[in-house]
């Protein structure tokens, strides 16, 4: 679980020119990848430019329904490179279907965990979600009877959905602006780049006109190539007036609910799994699936957060609500070692080795997030303190898909689990076993290193329930049957 640190010099050449680093940044970069990473990112792009360009070519005869013409949008904008400040990364590079619309770069999963953003120096400290299903949470709400935060999208539940009533296209918001995602500057500048691409027409068609009739400053060009943060006091560095900042930022919501839009669509959130085929009556469970199923439903506890439906109740497998299960400090996270300014000044983590990631809770105290796709409700405030270092229960669709058996998937906000059965043995061993002693070559089988945070740990349904090893590996084979594409999809 130890990332490569000592790598051929041949690697720095290749990152440089796979991932359009300079110098200097090719040889900070070295420090992060693994060379097998980079022949594997390379691959992962093409199939990105393969796909861009295969709905590109839809464009010359669009649907003329309209939701599905706002589907095409938002799949032609999630494979677009050019919405990135390098014009070299797609929100697709941390989201593609082969891994579930998860990280597709299985030695990134096993290595550094979290993905490199545009400016390729640059690792966000959490490992990427799927976005397949996310259109399904609620808006983010509080529930006085659960006593729970519930809905909403990302770890830390911050795209609440309140303001554009959907979560999914709150979070679409939120890697544009990243600095360590795609690190545009300014809003402004995703709808200046979707403004010269040709989806342009389509867009105009579906939301109108006035989409993109923005007087552009004589230098947009040069200040969206700047990557972010903005400057300190200069938080706008697209200098427009205020009707084409109104504009520009209705736009710009327009673009992400295209997204989200996608997101919800049959090709990404379809319900085709061996379960789904289960339910229907179509299969059977084998006989390991079903005890599996039963002990996810018992034993186990699983179903008490990650739900399987109940009357009238999409079977979802999560609850939308949040928890810290005690998952250890990932300490591959690239993050870890951004405390130094970068060879553009930018810092991303002051805190350095120090860093501790407290979730929900430091996303209602107004925290130092890397982005703010939705504003914090001050009146949440007091809910802080039983929130702190709590991350959004994840659906367990798709949790082991994965384009072949040797992909390696990584787990939890840090990423810090690799497998599925590493990460029911914790769950079932939390508490037994003991701490490791650092360097311990049995982290993970006979010991585990303290959590990352304490806070708010669940004990109620977690680490001490009482599995044998084949009990674990029954779970694992139910979680199994979860992956999409067992079925044929429904055409919408």
């Amino acid at each position: 679980m130890k990332a490569q640190h000592s790598l051929l010099s041949i690697a720095a050449a290749m990152i440089a020119a796979v991932l359009g680093a300079d110098a200097r940044g090719a040889e900070e970069a070295s420090t992060m990848l693994s060379p097998q990473a980079v022949p594997e990112i390379a691959q992962v792009e093409t199939e990105i430019d393969r796909i861009e360009a295969q709905t590109i070519e839809r464009l010359a005869a669009p649907p003329d329904n309209q939701v599905q013409q706002i589907e095409l949008l938002g799949k032609l904008m999630l494979y677009d490179k050019q919405l990135s400040v390098n014009r070299n990364e797609a929100c697709a590079f941390c989201h593609m279907p082969e891994a579930g619309f998860t990280g597709p770069v299985s030695e990134l999963n096993r290595t550094t965990g979290s993905y490199p953003g545009s400016v390729r120096t640059r690792f966000s400290n959490r490992k990427p979600q799927s976005h397949a299903y996310a259109p399904l949470s609620p808006v983010l709400h509080y529930n006085p009877g659960q006593g729970d935060l519930v809905g909403g999208n990302f770890w830390d539940m911050r795209a609440t959905g309140r303001r554009l009533g959907n979560p999914a296209a709150e979070q679409a918001q939120g890697p544009p602006t990243n600095p360590v995602e795609m690190g545009l500057p300014d809003i402004a500048c995703a709808v200046y780049r979707a403004s010269q691409r040709p989806y342009r027409a389509l867009f105009e068609s579906v939301w109108g006109q006035q989409a993109f009739a923005i007087a552009w400053p004589g230098d947009v060009e040069q200040a969206c190539a700047r990557p972010g943060p903005p400057p300190a006091g200069e938080p706008l560095s697209i200098h427009l007036g205020p009707i084409d900042r109104g504009r520009a930022g209705t736009t710009f919501d327009q673009m992400a609910q295209s997204i989200a839009g996608y997101e919800a669509s049959a090709e990404v959130t379809p319900f085709t799994s061996k379960f789904d085929a289960v339910l229907a009556g179509k299969v059977q469970f084998t006989t390991q699936e079903k005890a599996g199923y039963d002990l996810f439903r018992g034993k186990a506890r699983c179903n008490g957060c990650h739900r399987d439906g109940g009357p009238g109740e999409d079977p979802l497998f999560t609850d939308f609500t949040a928890s810290n299960i005690g998952t250890p400090a990932n300490l591959r996270l690239p993050y870890y070692a951004e405390n130094r300014p970068d060879s553009l000044g930018y810092v991303a983590n002051p805190a350095g080795s120090s860093f501790v990631d407290l979730g929900v809770g430091n996303f209602l105290t107004s925290g130092p997030l890397l982005s703010h796709p939705s504003a914090v409700d001050q009146r949440w405030l007091k809910l802080a303190p039983d929130n702190q270092a709590r991350f959004q229960v994840p659906t367990l669709r798709n949790v082991d898909k994965r384009p072949n058996q040797g992909f390696v998937k990584a787990y939890t906000h840090n990423g810090y689990f690799t497998s599925l059965k590493a990460i029911v043995h914790f769950y079932n061993t939390r508490d037994v076993l003991p701490r490791c002693q650092p360097h311990d070559v049995n982290e993970g089988t006979t010991c585990w290193p303290a959590p990352e945070s304490t806070d708010n740990m669940n004990t109620s349904r977690i680490g001490r329930l009482g599995l044998s090893d084949a009990e674990e590996n029954e779970i694992v084979s139910f979680m199994q049957t979860l992956s999409d594409g067992f079925m044929p999809g429904n055409q919408q």
